[in-house]
């Protein structure tokens, strides 16, 4: 299922989300014309700044958790991560604040790495993607906005369908099958760090509730004599 818009308006400008599409697709187009000129400089930038579970569990490394969030694997990889954080993105932001929302960003990001990293711990292959962090994005989105819908394009056998569906059907079901992949297939081994994205989205999850309990905690009045 392929997300194309929300009808959720946002009050305020998404400015860290348009930020984050703009510095992963800016990064992307340098790592691309790498791979054009020299494909063992892209290898080399994948290596330096993407994120090593063995070594970042040694204690070495540790900023590759914030500079691999901006690298892609290919095309797929990096249209598929934008157009979620373009859709998800502004309406969480909205929701937390520029700062609170940047926060949001990186932790998830971050926590969703370690996450990896502790289920891969001996892994040497690098991992990259701002997926865990984009999962935050949508796991505080399932929590604010649940009833929002999604212009969803559903492929079924050899049918394509664009039908509404409720944004806790459509992320219920992503992080659903992340967890099944992730389950189903040792950490390390697919390509694909599915716990990253569980990661993250668990902590996308836990801040929603956090601000949404506060802004319905009822004002308490009080006299000062």
């Amino acid at each position: 299922m392929i997300p194309l818009r929300d009808d959720v308006r946002s009050e305020t400008r998404a400015y860290v989300t348009y930020t984050m599409v703009g510095a992963c697709v800016l990064v992307f187009i340098l790592q691309f014309m790498s791979e054009l000129s020299n494909p063992s400089i892209e290898k080399s930038i994948v290596y330096n700044f993407g994120m090593i579970p063995a070594q970042v569990l040694h204690g070495q490394r540790l900023w590759t958790l914030i500079t691999s969030m901006f690298l892609h694997g290919g095309f797929l990889h990096i249209i598929g991560n934008m157009l979620f954080l373009w859709i998800f993105g502004d309406n969480v932001e909205d929701a937390f604040g520029h700062w609170g929302y940047l926060g949001l960003y990186v932790l998830s990001g971050i926590f969703g790495s370690v996450l990896h990293a502790l289920l891969a711990a001996g892994s040497q292959v690098p991992t990259i993607g701002a997926s865990g962090a984009i999962s935050g994005v949508l796991g505080a989105y399932l929590i604010l906005y649940p009833r929002a819908r999604v212009l969803t394009l559903v492929p079924i056998f050899f049918f394509i369908r664009i039908i509404h569906l409720p944004a806790f059907l459509l992320l219920g079901f992503w992080i659903l099958l992340q967890v099944l992949y992730g389950c189903a297939s040792a950490p390390g081994t697919t390509g694909v760090a599915y716990f990253a994205h569980i990661g993250g989205f668990g902590v996308g999850v836990v801040l929603a509730l956090l601000i949404r309990n506060r802004k319905r905690r009822a004002p308490v009045w009080y006299d000062i004599s």
